[in-house]
């Protein structure tokens, strides 16, 4: 749906927790969208730039923060600093309604959503697990997918609010599936990328033009948005953007270690995680996840 199309949505008082390079977009998209938003992160610095290019307001803590909120998003690092900034006398619950909404946009673990939906449940609180996948970019330019976890009446007053940043927003199950479906989707990267890295590696060692073999396959059943995005960076050795390294390892942990409780096999998974291991001892963790290829060229 284009922003033109998207149907007007009541403005909101909101709070945004974490104002990274996914989250300081978004929040923006939402005071741009007409809510009226308070912000929180853990450097305050970062908050008070926020304020000066969107005109929001910024809050000490999260309790701070959420104080009268009818939405509360969050947008951080992983299952501990989810609970930093939702639990404790600082933490958003505590400033927080009855009534009020908390939206979580971290990719973490489904055990840490459903044990959040829970808290929230004994306050009163609706809690929805909704990761995210698009990148900066997709922060950036509002085209975000989410996929969410959570009671559907949650969802239903959530929605609304969600698709000021988003061309894809989806209610996949209860509590926890949101994030049960991010790892299905950081799977399927995983093993795309190193795909389109051996490919491509082939590709130049076989003496072909590895941009022009991207055009053509492309236009064919190899393609995908990997291969149209970083195929010809990926050929040109530039890695410096997009989602990080360290960071898809730590999605890739969340993944293994879920396939452990549920007993799925994830052997191709596993070996791109130990592949992306060898590229952050080269001094990596920051090269956008196409590095895999940087294994095979330098060898």
């Amino acid at each position: 749906m284009t922003d033109s199309l998207k149907p007007a949505v009541r403005a909101h008082n909101v709070a945004f927790l974490g104002l990274g390079v996914m989250g300081y977009p978004m929040a923006g998209h939402l005071a741009r969208a007409g809510h009226r938003v308070t912000v929180y992160n853990r450097t305050a610095a970062k908050a008070q730039a926020w304020v000066k290019a969107y005109k929001g307001k910024a809050a000490k803590t999260p309790a701070a923060a959420a104080a009268g909120a009818e939405i509360v998003f969050a947008c951080v690092g992983n299952d501990d600093d989810l609970r930093s900034v939702v639990y404790g006398d600082k933490g958003a619950f505590a400033g927080m309604a009855r009534g009020a909404i908390f939206v979580d946009h971290t990719t973490a673990s489904a055990e840490v959503a459903r044990e959040i939906e829970r808290a929230g449940a004994k306050l009163g609180l609706g809690v929805l697990d909704a990761p995210v996948s698009g990148g900066q970019a997709g922060a950036q330019n509002g085209k975000l997918t989410i996929m969410v976890g959570g009671k559907p009446a949650t969802y239903k007053k959530a929605e609304p609010v969600m698709a000021c940043y988003a061309r894809a927003v989806t209610l996949l199950g209860p509590a926890g599936a949101g994030q049960l479906t991010k790892m299905v989707n950081q799977i399927c990267i995983a093993g795309l990328v190193q795909g389109l890295a051996e490919g491509l590696n082939f590709a130049t060692r076989a003496g072909l033009d590895a941009k022009l073999v991207v055009d053509v396959i492309s236009k064919g059943a190899a393609q995908s948005w990997q291969m149209e995005n970083r195929g010809k960076t990926m050929v040109d050795g530039k890695f410096d953007f997009g989602f990080a390294v360290d960071w898809m390892r730590k999605d890739l942990g969340i993944c293994l270690a879920e396939s452990k409780r549920n007993g799925a096999l994830l052997p191709a998974t596993a070996l791109v995680d130990q592949f992306y291991a060898h590229v952050q001892k080269r001094g990596g963790g920051r090269w956008d996840t196409s590095s895999l290829i940087h294994l095979l060229s330098n060898l």
